[in-house]
Parts: C-alpha cells; sequence; structure tokens
C-alpha cells in the first residue's frame, strides 16, 4: 500500500500561539534587508522631496511670514502684524484689480465651457476631416501666453494692425482695442477664448465619448428627442467632468498675469490690472513685497473657497442623485 504525503503545515500566526510562547523573531538577514530597501528608496526620493520642499513647503511658510511685515527685498524687513491686510481693503487699485479679476472670470468661465461644449458636440460626429479639425481647434491652447500677447499686439494695433486695417475695408471705424480703457478687458477675453476653448473641447470630447452607448439607445426608444438626449442623457453624464472643467477654468481666470503683463501691462488706466499683475506690480516694481505677499494671500484664500464651494455643490448633487434614484431601484425590486 503507497504512503500517503506528508501534509504541507503554515507556522502559526502570532495570535494563535499558545499562551506563554515566545513571539518569534524575523532573522537577522531578513531586518538587514528591510533596512536597506528603505534606504534605497529614500535615495531615490530625497531629491524629490528636496525640491519639493526648496521650491514649495518653504517659499509658502516664507510669503506668510513677508504677509505681515514691511519688507522691500533688500533693507531689513519689519513687523507690522495686519496692517497690510487693512492697507488692501482700502487701496482703490486693489478694490479695482479684484473686480477687473472677477470681470474676467465672469465672461471667461462660461463663454469657454460653453463654446467647448457646442464644439465637442460638433467634432464628435462623424465627419470628413474631423481629425483636422480637432488639431486646429487645439493648437492654440498649444501656445504661450507670451506669444499670444504678442501676435494680437501687433494684430490689434490702433494704427498699423490688420484688424483696423480689415475694419477700415468694411467701411467701419478704427477701434482702440487694447489701447481703449472700454475695450481693452473685453479683448482680453476674447484672446483668452481663442486659446483657452481648445482645452474645453478635448476634455468634453473625452466626457462624450464615455458616455454609455446603451442608455442613448435606450433614451431614443422611449422617444427622447435630440435636445432630450442631451438635456437629460448626456449633460448628466459628463457632471463630473464638467466640474472639473469649472473649477479648472475658474482657477485659470483668476490667476491670469502673462496675456496682461505683454500687452497692457495692466492698462490703460488700470482697466485691466488684474491680482496677479497688481502682486507682481507691488512686489517686484514699487518694492512693497510684504505689500504684494499679503495680496498673494488674499488671493489663495479665494482660490481655496471656490475650490469647497464647488466640491460641496457637487457632493450634494451626487446626494440628490442617489436619492431620486433610490425609489427607483426599489420599484424594480418589487417587481
Amino acid at each position: 500500500m503507497p504512503r500517503l504525503p506528508t501534509p504541507l503545515t503554515l507556522p502559526a500566526p502570532a495570535t494563535d500561539r499558545p499562551r506563554g510562547s515566545p513571539p518569534r523573531r524575523s532573522p537577522p538577514g531578513r531586518s538587514r534587508l528591510r533596512r536597506g530597501e528603505s534606504a534605497t528608496a529614500w535615495a531615490f526620493i530625497s531629491p524629490a522631496v528636496l525640491v519639493i520642499l526648496g521650491l514649495s513647503v518653504v517659499p509658502v511658510g516664507w510669503s506668510v511670514l513677508l504677509s505681515f511685515q514691511a519688507s522691500d527685498l533688500v533693507t531689513p524687513s519689519r513687523w507690522v502684524g495686519l496692517d497690510n491686510y487693512r492697507a488692501l481693503s482700502q487701496d482703490p487699485n486693489f478694490s479695482q484689480a479684484v473686480r477687473n479679476t472677477l470681470l474676467y472670470t465672469a465672461l471667461y468661465v462660461p463663454l469657454s465651457i460653453g463654446l467647448g461644449l457646442a464644439l465637442a458636440l460638433v467634432l464628435n460626429r462623424r465627419i470628413r476631416l474631423v481629425g483636422l479639425y480637432r488639431t486646429l481647434i487645439f493648437v492654440p491652447f498649444v501656445i504661450s501666453a507670451t506669444a499670444q500677447g504678442v501676435l494680437f499686439s501687433f494684430i490689434l494695433d490702433p494704427e498699423f494692425g490688420a484688424a483696423n486695417s480689415v475694419l477700415h475695408t468694411l467701411g467701419i471705424s478704427a477701434q482702440g482695442f487694447l489701447t481703449d480703457p472700454g475695450q481693452a478687458l473685453l479683448v482680453l477675453v476674447a484672446i483668452s477664448l481663442w486659446s483657452g476653448t481648445g482645452f474645453c473641447v478635448v476634455v468634453h470630447l473625452a466626457a462624450l465619448q464615455d458616455v454609455q452607448p446603451s442608455l442613448i439607445e435606450a433614451a431614443r426608444l422611449d422617444g427622447a428627442g435630440r435636445w432630450q438626449l442631451l438635456r437629460y442623457v448626456t449633460l448628466p453624464a459628463m457632471a463630473p467632468m464638467s466640474v472639473f472643467l469649472l473649477v479648472w477654468q475658474t482657477i485659470s481666470a483668476l490667476q491670469v498675469f502673462d496675456l496682461v503683463y505683454v500687452t497692457t501691462k495692466g492698462g490703460p488706466l488700470g482697466s485691466t490690472t488684474v491680482i496677479v499683475y497688481f502682486i507682481w506690480e507691488q512686489a517686484f516694481k514699487n518694492f512693497t513685497a510684504g505689500y504684494g505677499a499679503a495680496a498673494a494671500y488674499v488671493l489663495a484664500v479665494a482660490l481655496a473657497l471656490v475650490t469647497v464651494g464647488l466640491r460641496l455643490v457637487r457632493g450634494r448633487e451626487q446626494r440628490r442623485s442617489v436619492r431620486s434614484a433610490h425609489p427607483v431601484r426599489l420599484e424594480g425590486a418589487g417587481k
């Protein structure tokens, strides 16, 4: 009669050991190997940690302290407490910069998202040369804001620009564009739309192609039209990506600087002075670094509030959608 194989047994875990038995220690070689692996891991990640500390954490902490000081970055600084923040609340130039930034954001964000959605809906169809159209729309987003500013400064020059030449041919009087206080900020919004809409198109296209075809087919079988599909199927499915775009575009609009610096430098008459340009002007042009740091942290708090507010709104919408869908599931289960 053949012998049965000896059963394999695993060592009992620490909780199953008999009471009073000494705990098992790992071999010295294994602990030494673990220490060596940890040292190797820290050797690999230490350059990145040092870069993050040197370029992010340390400057943030230093600028927080700087916002409570009077400093010109040359002579020794002087502690002033909350005086910089009190001065900001009474500064008409800062109030104008806030108004300009809010107006720019209120125009740029919804227009860029709306135009991006409309173009994405068109480019999501099977049309000829659709790949070329998608590329041409996205190309302006790749161009840097500095290059855009230089390009449109030549095009919109009130005396020698191509834009006024075209308007003259059409019988329309010449416009000031970037030199007109009533038009300058609107022109900057138009330039930003020319470049920023491409990003919204790409994100919306990705969201559209991620919508489940079964939902669309089911809605069509129920008699839903094109607008009903868009309103009740497509847009709700794209909601997470739309919230991302809203947050991203809002933060980008509140931080606009390069385009203003290259084209108008805050003029004419301060009509295009935005918050980030105001911060740069105070810190590196007027040499009031503490005052500029205080303005920077006002902007940082505003950005944090916008992000938290949008996340709360999105979470409330998700909870509401779950509650509305719950009775439907119960009704289906009862059937």
